[in-house]
């Protein structure tokens, strides 16, 4: 494959109003790409298009939408249709997580969980999958090093994040025979309002966190190689760690997972009586 060229691409971002999903705009668009920024905070994803616009000169267009509404995907699909949009490459970004026992959770949050975190991507994946097919551009999926163990008191959360980085590896090899390039993105901790919206700021592990300068550069890094990967985790020591894991009965796995979560409910806890 040749490496991508960003100035004839039209790329539609999810989660684009903070964290990771701006990260992926502002760097998209300094390398040419026009943008579709999509998040349900439309002032956010306003000030965003005008700095890009100003910055680089691309278009960036706004599509202010809740991702878990039902059929997310096919709606905003209609959008840019109407609008007369030709999206040619996607970043799914958009995404949240909960923290604590699931026996304790609320059923309203964890279900709009699941519906941004995995069925908003699968929607969205499929409403676009046929275009982005027609030409040369990519489709990044935003996993998270939680895809790779189950994780106690972020029970719904990892395995939302495990079925994104399986689902995104079989599309990989679906799409060898087009001219797309499909990647998961695996993140650990990074400097987000990730942590602000679980609700637990210790619930890093109290490890230190990425920028989301790093994430989107290791995105692009992997994308731009000859023979992409299907899936790609942020760092050496996460892709370490990756290694070690499958080296793991899932039982030990599980277990070292929870005193990792463990000590992170009991930081937060601390934290929060000495506030």
């Amino acid at each position: 494959m040749s490496r991508v060229d960003w100035r004839g691409q039209t790329t539609l971002v999810t989660g684009a109003s903070a964290g990771i999903g701006a990260e992926f705009a502002r760097q998209l668009a300094a390398r040419g790409s026009h943008l579709v920024l999509v998040a349900r905070r439309a002032d956010r994803l306003a000030g965003l298009a005008a700095e890009l616009t100003a910055a680089h000169g691309v278009t960036a267009r706004v599509v202010p939408l809740d991702l878990a509404r039902p059929a997310a995907g096919r709606a905003l699909a209609a959008e840019v249709d109407r609008q007369g949009i030709a999206v040619t490459s996607v970043v799914n970004c958009a995404g949240f997580g909960t923290h604590g026992p699931f026996a304790g959770e609320d059923a309203d949050r964890l279900a709009e969980e699941i519906a941004v975190d995995v069925t908003a991507l699968v929607d969205v994946s499929r409403a676009f999958i046929d275009r982005l097919r027609a030409g040369s551009g990519v489709l990044v999926n935003v996993a998270s090093m939680a895809a790779y163990v189950p994780s106690p008191d972020m029970a719904v959360y990892a395995a939302s994040k495990a079925f994104v980085l399986s689902f995104t590896e079989a599309l990989w090899q679906e799409s060898l025979d087009s001219g797309l390039r499909v990647l998961a993105l695996s993140p650990g901790a990074t400097d987000t309002e990730f942590f602000d919206v679980l609700g637990n700021d210790a619930a890093d592990g109290g490890r230190g966190r990425q920028s989301p300068q790093e994430v989107v550069a290791t995105a692009f890094r992997a994308l731009d190689r000859r023979d992409p990967p299907p899936s790609v985790a942020v760092g050496r020591a996460n892709r370490a760690s990756v290694r070690a894991v499958r080296l793991l009965t899932r039982r030990r796995a599980v277990l070292l997972m929870a005193a990792i979560t463990g000590r992170a409910a009991e930081d937060g806890m601390a934290r929060r009586a000495a506030a």
